[in-house]
């Protein structure tokens, strides 16, 4: 994942830590890096443009990234049109930077960085489809996506059933399981890529958040572990420690191996912002899933929350 690259390497990461993580995740066989065109205004492309700079395997690297809202706005809201969001010319013009910034020409997966269905009802709405083909057409594009709302991923079902669109990315983890219920059967059935974001919950799945935990000023996570989440957070996490033993032996690879243990889940995307971070996430990438016995016991451990927005 390159969110953290937005700018520099992410809190706390200066930039060339921040290159040689991504370098050590390619070393180590990581092939797919999702970034966005809005983080840090194409810093994070940029930065995954030099990474692979130089690399004979560069070309079998897939590279995923997102058009952002042109109104700025997250998440989508039903009341909002697609010609404010992503009008046609918007869509092509974010693409044609994003190429740039990449130093590639092709991208590998496009995706809308927030959806709502309601815009396929609204006549702009096959401006913005007749472009999206014709980058197709052009090589621009190879594969057209959807990253869903935070927490809202059945504001994407009825356009993923729309030829154009071959992957969804959706947050996915331990405790946010609401894929399972509708928006996973639909990407089994329609062959969907799917890619799974926050496998960590912005890092209380780690253990790492305490309830003295001090960000820095520049880490927005601040804001999301505000008040009393920090404690209530790592209550959460210490209930999963007795879970721990010969199927994982960490709270980061027993949630990285809940992701990885769905069959419809096609890539997960953990941040990697150190080489010891690349290590320890590509290590989990051993084909072993968790058993049915874990996997009933950690649905228990569920959590309805969407600290993004509330």
């Amino acid at each position: 994942g390159g969110g953290g690259r937005g700018g520099g390497g992410g809190p706390g990461v200066g930039h060339d830590e921040g290159i040689s993580g991504l370098r050590t995740a390619f070393d180590l066989g990581v092939t797919f890096v999702d970034t966005a065109l809005a983080y840090g205004n194409g810093h994070s492309e940029r930065t995954i443009a030099k990474a692979l700079s130089g690399r004979v395997d560069a070309s079998s690297i897939a590279i995923a990234t997102k058009i952002p809202p042109k109104n700025f706005i997250w998440p989508a809201a039903a009341r909002s049109r697609i010609a404010e969001v992503f009008p046609a010319s918007y869509v092509r013009e974010a693409t044609e930077t994003s190429l740039r910034n990449l130093d590639r020409e092709s991208i590998d997966v496009q995706q809308f960085h927030v959806w709502h269905d309601a815009w396929l009802d609204q006549p702009e709405w096959e401006a913005t489809h007749e472009t999206m083909r014709r980058l197709r057409e052009e090589g621009k594009v190879r594969h057209w996506g959807i990253s869903t709302n935070d927490h809202e991923p059945s504001t994407a079902l009825s356009a993923l059933t729309l030829p154009i669109f071959e992957t969804v990315q959706v947050i996915y983890n331990v405790y946010d399981r609401e894929p399972d219920e509708a928006l996973f059967p639909l990407a089994a059935e329609l062959k969907l890529g799917v890619i799974a974001r926050v496998p960590f919950d912005e890092g209380a799945l780690t253990g790492a958040v305490r309830a003295d935990t001090v960000f820095r000023d520049d880490d927005w996570r601040g804001r999301y572990f505000r008040g009393d989440r920090k404690a209530e957070a790592a209550r959460r996490a210490d209930a999963l420690l007795p879970l721990l033993g010969d199927e994982a032996s960490s709270l980061s690879e027993l949630a990285l191996r809940l992701v990885l243990s769905s069959p419809v889940v096609s890539t997960v995307i953990p941040g990697m912002r150190r080489p010891a971070h690349a290590r320890a996430n590509a290590g989990v990438s051993d084909g072993r899933v968790l058993s049915d016995r874990l996997l009933e016991k950690l649905r228990k451990h569920a959590w309805i929350k969407n600290w993004y927005v509330d």
